[in-house]
């Protein structure tokens, strides 16, 4: 008897903590403040791509169509402002450390293919909307870049924590974790290069060197978007939010990794992947979309003319991940957990001459 009034009681319970969770759940629906929507957008954005990665079971372009193996061609360029060789804190570890461990094939490629060409690059569209890219190419960017010492670039890493390999070797070791709290092996490595090569060009940028994917994973846009905000407050004149990533595409059953690489100079570096959000009807309270488009076909347009074969196709589609913070806004995926260290580092180096390019010539 005392046990049947028990079970009851808990029951009881139970059900009026389920009535006040519903109640909760619908009054953020209807009365939740404008943090609460940031959250559901960006968790909406996050249902889209969760982390910016592909994951494939063959070797294949953003299209999803077969890729062809091609060799990367040696390119010599001298549209870029020159940098001597890499400093110290780029490794090159021997991969015979890992001797004892099992081994998976590393496929080496270069993606030059997407459903969309113009010029000497390619898009991704996964909308609906017709994108004539001569008419965006054409557009100036939304905003007003300065000649000033004014910082006027940011930025930032949503996956902080997301590394490379440190050997070339044409696979990766079974114990190989593509993370690390290393801020000279991850992506804040990536970001350094980025900044100081936009620095030697006479363009100001700050780095914000805040974690957000760790010790938590989930969350992550959530904490960006606060640091990001937090930057444009101390630096008013911040027009360019680039957000740099790095990939991860699987090759095959047997634990393969595509590695996306192109050659400048005699050197290879990582294939950059720019992505763009769209925003038709407001979801995700992004107006200003099209200008970030243009700012992301203008930097792959350049990109393609200073150093053939850095970008794989530019990526179109129905997300915003923290881009409608302002209409300068960009998510990069510099390479993949294939790619090294090394090779990463080259790339943020390029970038930068790309994007001082862009900037400078409207």
């Amino acid at each position: 008897m005392l046990a049947g009034k028990l079970r009851m009681a808990v029951c009881a319970l139970l059900a009026v903590c389920l009535v006040g969770l519903a109640g909760m759940c619908l009054w953020t629906r209807v009365f939740g403040s404008a943090d609460c929507t940031r959250e559901v957008m960006l968790a909406a954005a996050a249902l889209a791509l969760p982390d910016g990665s592909y994951s494939r079971t063959t070797v294949t372009n953003t299209t999803g169509a077969e890729q062809e193996d091609t060799a990367p061609e040696d390119v010599s360029s001298t549209k870029h402002v020159s940098t001597s060789t890499l400093d110290e804190y780029v490794y090159s570890e021997n991969p015979n450390l890992y001797a004892h461990e099992a081994h998976f094939p590393v496929v080496e490629t270069q993606y030059s293919t997407g459903e969309v060409g113009y010029n000497d690059f390619y898009v991704k569209n996964s909308t609906e909307y017709e994108l004539d890219i001569g008419s965006y190419l054409a557009r100036s960017l939304g905003f007003e870049f300065e000649d000033s010492d004014d910082v006027q670039v940011l930025i930032v890493h949503t996956h902080t924590s997301e590394s490379y390999l440190t050997y070339d070797a044409g696979y990766y070791h079974e114990g190989f974790y593509p993370r690390s709290n290393d801020p000279e092996r991850n992506m804040l490595r990536v970001g350094k290069a980025v900044a100081e090569g936009l620095e030697r060009q006479g363009i100001g940028v700050v780095q914000a060197r805040e974690v957000h994917d760790d010790p938590k994973y989930d969350g992550a846009y959530y904490r960006s978007w606060d640091t990001i905000e937090k930057y444009i407050e101390k630096y008013p004149k911040i027009k360019v939010v680039l957000d740099l990533h790095r990939d991860s595409i699987s090759y095959g059953t047997n634990g393969g990794k595509v590695k996306p690489t192109f050659t400048v100079s005699g050197r290879k570096a990582a294939q950059i992947m720019i992505m763009a959000g769209y925003d038709p009807d407001g979801y995700f309270e992004f107006p200003f979309w099209e200008d970030n488009l243009a700012l992301a076909l203008k930097l792959q347009d350049t990109a393609e003319q200073m150093y053939p074969g850095m970008t794989r196709p530019l990526y179109f589609g129905n997300f915003a991940y923290n881009m409608n913070i302002n209409n300068g806004s960009l998510l990069i995926e510099v390479g993949t957990d294939a790619n090294t260290l090394e090779e990463a580092v080259y790339t943020g180096e390029l970038l930068s001459n790309v994007l001082a390019r862009v900037l400078q010539s409207g």
